[in-house]
């Protein structure tokens, strides 16, 4: 290996990086688990590449640029009109990038290494021979290594007789170690540079005068991009050529990785690219094309989507996205993205793939979401790939998903050698100890009372039970039947205004959300007037609202899971606010905004959502969830979910990938918004394509995939015994009144000894806790009569809790 000079360029460090666009247009990995290399395309070029797991990025992108050297520079993303095709079967694309006079055009198409840490381009250069043979091509590349663009140092080197761009970063924000990048051709490079981009790099400098002059070999410890110059040769009226863009953990790594894959022949990687995506194929329900309104075409892409989603070193972690939301105004700072797992995404993700047939990656997620449980029983809100916590809200609907999960593995005998008990113990005894009121629902923003997150709850507990009663713990099992009835019996007065005002003639629809703070005494009445401020709002406006006049559609799951009928009258009233209110009909279809008064989302001039501030857009994934209402309603009933489907399939890309939000302004070809595609928020957003899969399979079953049989049996079909009239009460969800005819059950933790009274303390009683095998303990007493007062202290060890408790009988 001979290494070349060492030319340092100037301008150091560089402008302030930035990611791109999060809309992406392609996402691609091969099937093989050797494999561990990601990639996305956005507007004809590729954009961030994840290595060696799916939530580090190593690069922003990856584009050609043209120059004759003396009256123009052609850039591809910007002067050029992409179109894309998704090359079935699996996840790779061809890119066709059309130049605006229409004189030649680049037909790429992207693939990655069958089993190395390698993306590959194929390029093809056509159109006027007199321009395609004297165009100077150029790939410019922008290394942001282990996930920043800042303190990058790119060089030029020569190993085993070819010349290669590289790029190095030891370690960073989100990794300790050591990653390189090596950039290489199937032909020749001509001139090579590396330098800081905005002042030595070769975007720069070819802008600037036509030429490339700006040949430095070293570029230190900042935003840096690599320039080199492809010497294709014009044959048959074409110039074809392959880029591979490799990455190690080290030099060595990087390099022979680089090489390896250049000395197989491009079509040689792409048939047996291919032929792996062809394996999966066969666990996909065939039938399931025929309720579709496009062949399968969307079925097909959200399967590959889903499986693309999971991480190759840590078997099934499953992150919400393969992109960095508006990622062109966010620098390093944000290092998240939706590169990340949440646990709601992730469990919905792995359903979906259940609807479609698939239960290997369901099986491996479940034990993922075991080995990331906090001891207590608890989820981090979201975490990397190696179970590091992002953001630590308390989300009860993540701490109940994976319960959901484990219920459906056992019923279909999927869950193979692994015992799951542990996560089942441990999550319900959470959701009974740190319930009914959330820190945050499921758009991650408000506390308090939420339908959609009670929903979760109530169905993750009647999973749990019926899982533990399968393993003969009846008396875990009745516990949490009891504690899910009352909550269920208590949904409409915590979640349903009746004195709503968004839609004329019903005044009573559940609600987004009844504020309240974490330990809050329960409510006894509806939401009316309770304040509380949305998020994301423009700076200078009035974020405070009163629980009754912001609406959202998530009381829809309280239906897809068996615990509402889907003609209750309060669901059905809800269902008439929820079209009048939230729905946003386009060209493309039909789909809702998440809540009225939405701040999350493009702003109404098309720049970014940005410093905490947006406007709300409509999402797919919400349509979806309405199509599921149409399931559960039943053709005779005059359920009909075609329209829903086929709007899921008019928002999809080209290339089959759905977004989590779309634009519902006029065009802004500038800010590449067209009316019903994709803001540039996150494409594609997993929980819509296995949303639309879920879609699919409750259309050919007659019944929705996700519903939980406990519950449909209990709320839906009535086939339970009466249910015990019980009050639940613990240290964190307090009651201020008791109906006489009913008993309180206390619950804590640990176990406890309670001292009550119902007579002034004149005459006291002294009980033991009931334990669980779940690790709840819990004393049922006796309700006070009508205005009189039951009173109680606890126990715990050999320390009395040093305060009173109290509770009032109503009638």
């Amino acid at each position: 290996m001979i290494e070349s000079r060492t030319e340092e360029a100037f301008g150091a460090p560089g402008i302030e990086p930035r990611w791109t666009n999060g809309a992406k247009e392609g996402v691609g990995t091969a099937y093989a688990a050797s494999a561990r290399i990601w990639f996305t395309l956005w507007n004809g070029v590729l954009t961030e590449v994840y290595y060696p797991t799916i939530d580090l990025p190593q690069i922003r992108d990856l584009q050609l640029l043209f120059s004759d050297g003396k009256s123009f520079c052609h850039e591809e993303k910007r002067d050029f009109v992409n179109r894309i095709e998704r090359l079935e079967p699996g996840l790779g694309y061809r890119l066709i990038n059309t130049h605006h006079s229409n004189s030649y055009r680049i037909v790429k198409e992207v693939i990655t290494d069958p089993h190395l840490a390698c993306v590959l381009m194929n390029c093809r250069i056509e159109g006027d021979p007199a321009i395609v043979e004297n165009l100077n091509i150029y790939a410019l590349c922008a290394p942001h290594l282990n996930g920043g663009g800042a303190d990058n140092t790119a060089m030029v080197r020569e190993v085993a007789g070819k010349t290669i761009l590289c790029a190095m970063k030891k370690g960073g924000e989100l990794t300790d170690s050591q990653a390189w990048l090596a950039l290489g051709c199937n032909v020749p490079f001509g001139k090579t540079g590396v330098g800081f981009v905005g002042a030595s790099d070769g975007w720069t400098d070819l802008h600037d005068d036509y030429k490339f002059d700006c040949t430095f070999t070293k570029a230190s410890h900042g935003n840096v991009a690599l320039t080199g110059e492809i010497l294709a040769p014009y044959e048959r009226g074409v110039r074809e050529f392959t880029i591979t863009l490799a990455f190690g953990s080290g030099k060595h790594s990087a390099d022979t990785t680089l090489l390896q894959s250049l000395s197989t022949p491009y079509a040689h990687h792409r048939d047996r690219f291919f032929t792996q995506w062809q394996r999966p194929q066969r666990h996909i329900i065939g039938d399931l094309s025929s309720q579709s309104g496009d062949g399968g075409k969307l079925l097909r892409s959200s399967y590959n989507v889903l499986l693309a989603h999971e991480d190759k070193r840590f078997p099934g972690a499953l992150i919400a996205s393969m992109s960095i939301p508006w990622g062109e105004a966010k620098n390093d700072e944000d290092t998240g993205g939706y590169h990340l797992v949440w646990p709601r995404d992730m469990v919905n993700s792995a359903t979906g793939l259940l609807a479609a047939g698939q239960s290997e990656t369901a099986s491996r997620a479940l034990i993922y979401l075991a080995a990331s449980q906090f001891p207590d029983g608890s989820f981090a809100q979201n975490f990397w790939i190696d179970g590091k916590p992002y953001w630590l809200g308390l989300q009860l609907d993540e701490v109940a998903f994976p319960l959901l999960l484990a219920r459906k593995l056992q019923e279909i005998a999927a869950l193979k050698g692994f015992d799951p008990m542990p996560l089942v113990t441990r999550a319900a005894r959470f959701l009974v100890i740190n319930g009914p009121v959330t820190g945050q629902e499921r758009w991650e923003e408000a506390s308090g009372l939420s339908p959609s997150t009670l929903a979760a709850v109530i169905a993750g507990l009647l999973s749990a039970s019926g899982f533990l009663r399968e393993m003969d713990d009846e008396k875990s099992a009745q516990f949490l039947d009891d504690y899910a009835d009352w909550l269920e019996g208590n949904l409409d007065r915590w979640c349903a205004t009746e004195e709503g005002e968004l839609l004329e003639g019903e005044p009573r629809h559940y609600v987004r959300i009844n504020p309240l703070g974490l330990g809050s005494e329960l409510p006894e009445n509806p939401p009316c007037d309770e304040e509380y401020e949305l998020t994301s709002q423009e700076p200078g406006t009035d974020k405070v609202r009163r629980a009754r006049e912001v609406f959202d559609g998530g009381f829809l799951e309280l239906v897809r899971y068996g615990i509402r009928r889907p003609d209750d009258p309060l669901v059905r009233s809800s269902v008439k606010v929820l079209d009048a209110v939230l729905l946003a009909d386009t060209p493309r279809g039909a789909c809702f905004w998440r809540y009225n008064g939405d701040g999350y989302g493009q702003r109404d001039d098309g720049n970014p959502y940005h410093s905490h501030w947006g406007v709300g857009r409509p999402w797919p994934l919400l349509g979806g969830e309405r199509g599921h209402y149409e399931v559960a309603l039943g053709w005779d009933h005059g359920g009909n979910p075609d329209r829903w489907i086929w709007s899921l399939e008019g928002f999809a890309s080209s290339a089959g990938l759905l977004p989590e939000q779309i634009w519902d302004l006029p065009d802004l070809p500038a800010k590449h918004l067209e009316t019903g595609r994709s803001t540039g928020a996150a494409r594609p957003l997993a929980w819509a394509h296995a949303e639309y899969i879920k879609l699919l399979r409750s259309k050919r079953d007659g019944r929705i995939f996700d519903t939980v049989n406990e519950a449909s049996a209990r709320y839906v079909e009535g086939r339970i015994e009466p249910r015990r009239d019980l009050l639940m009460w613990g240290p964190k969800f307090p009651s201020r009144a008791i109906s006489q005819n009913c008993t309180l059950r206390v619950i804590r933790g640990e176990k406890f000894i309670v001292l009550w009274a119902l007579d002034g303390w004149k005459t006291r009683h002294e009980s033991e806790s009931i334990s669980t095998p779940i690790g709840v303990h819990y004393y049922d007493l006796p309700a006070p009569k009508v205005g009189e007062k039951l009173e109680w202290t606890f126990r715990v060890g050999d320390n009395w809790e040093g305060r009173n408790f109290e509770i009032i009988g109503k009638e």
